[in-house]
C-alpha cells in the first residue's frame, strides 16, 4: 500500500510540474523580454561614435500566431533607452495572407527609431509562402521605408562614419551578397546585417573582419537545462544564439528574437540587444 501511495504521489507531482512548466512556457516566458547589453568594439570607429548605442531587434513575426500587442509594448519599453542606431534583422511577419500587411503597418506605428539611423534587412518569412513570393518582400520593404526604416537589400549605407552592409535573406529570391561584399573597404568602420547565420559559412565574405548581426534561430525557443536547443533552423548547429567568435576576425551575434513563430519559450527569453560602440 505504501508503494502504491508513493507511486500515486510521484505521478501527481510529475503531472503538476508538467502543467506548471507548460503554463510558464506558454504564458510567462514568451512575454518576459530581456534587454541584453554588450560592448561592440569596431575597427576604425570614429571617435565621435565611441559610447554611442546600437539596438538590435529581430524576428518580430507579426501575424495571427500570438498577441502582437506584446511587440508594441516591447517597442515602447525599448524607446525609453533612446538608442543612437537601431537595426532590424528580418522576419517582420509570419506570413499567411495579405492581412499581415495591415497588422505590420499597425505595429510599425510604434517602431523604435535611432537618433542617427534606423536600418533593416529582410528575413525568409518576409518572402511569403515557401520564401518565394517576391511581391510580398517588396510590399514589406515598402512598409518599412514608409515608417522610416532604411532597408538594405545587398546594399550598404554609411551614417556618421559607420558603414552598414545589409545582405538580403539567404532563403529568399534576392540573395546575392557577392557584389556588395566585393566593395568591402577595410579602411572604414563596417557592420554587417545578415538574417540567417548560415551565410557566415559561405565563401562570400571577401576577407571581411568585424561584427555580423543575425537572427533567424530564435535561440531554438525551447532549451532544456544542460542540453542544446531541440530545433534551430540552420545547417550549422553551433549557430544558436549569442556572441560567437568565428576565429577569422569576424564576430557573429545571433539575437534570440523578440517575437516567436508559436507562443512557447523555455529557457530562451525573448531579446532586444543594446550594444555600446567602442
Amino acid at each position: 500500500m505504501k508503494r502504491r501511495k508513493f507511486v500515486k504521489k510521484s505521478l501527481l507531482s510529475l503531472i503538476g510540474t508538467g502543467l506548471l512548466t507548460g503554463l510558464y512556457s506558454w504564458q510567462i516566458e514568451p512575454n518576459w523580454l530581456e534587454f541584453v547589453k554588450k560592448k561592440m568594439p569596431i575597427k576604425n570607429l570614429p571617435q565621435s561614435l565611441t559610447g554611442k548605442t546600437l539596438m538590435q531587434i529581430s524576428d518580430i513575426h507579426i501575424g495571427n500566431r500570438f498577441d502582437y500587442t506584446y511587440i508594441i509594448d516591447s517597442f515602447k519599453k525599448a524607446q525609453n533607452l533612446n538608442p543612437d542606431f537601431v537595426v532590424y534583422t528580418g522576419d517582420y511577419v509570419s506570413y499567411d495572407n495579405e492581412e499581415q500587411f495591415e497588422q505590420l503597418k499597425e505595429v510599425l506605428n510604434f517602431s523604435v527609431k535611432g537618433k542617427i539611423a534606423t536600418i533593416g534587412i529582410l528575413g525568409n518569412h518576409d518572402y511569403g509562402k515557401n520564401w518565394k513570393e517576391t511581391n510580398v518582400s517588396n510590399k514589406i520593404s515598402d512598409l518599412l521605408k514608409q515608417s522610416g526604416v532604411t532597408v538594405l537589400r545587398n546594399e550598404q549605407k554609411e551614417y556618421s562614419g559607420l558603414n552598414f552592409i545589409g545582405l538580403d535573406d539567404y532563403w529568399g529570391t534576392n540573395f546575392n551578397p557577392e557584389p556588395i561584399m566585393s566593395q568591402y573597404n577595410d579602411k572604414i568602420a563596417n557592420l554587417v546585417l545578415c538574417h540567417n547565420p548560415d551565410v557566415c559559412d559561405l565563401d562570400v565574405w571577401n576577407n571581411y573582419k568585424g561584427w555580423i548581426l543575425a537572427g533567424h534561430t530564435h535561440g531554438g525557443q525551447v532549451k532544456p537545462p544542460f542540453l542544446p536547443p531541440f530545433m534551430i533552423p540552420v545547417k550549422n548547429k553551433k549557430y544558436a544564439s549569442g556572441e560567437i567568435d568565428l576565429e577569422d576576425g569576424r564576430t557573429l551575434y545571433i539575437n534570440r528574437a523578440l517575437g516567436h513563430l508559436w507562443q512557447v519559450r523555455f529557457n530562451v527569453r525573448p531579446e532586444i540587444t543594446l550594444f555600446e560602440l567602442i
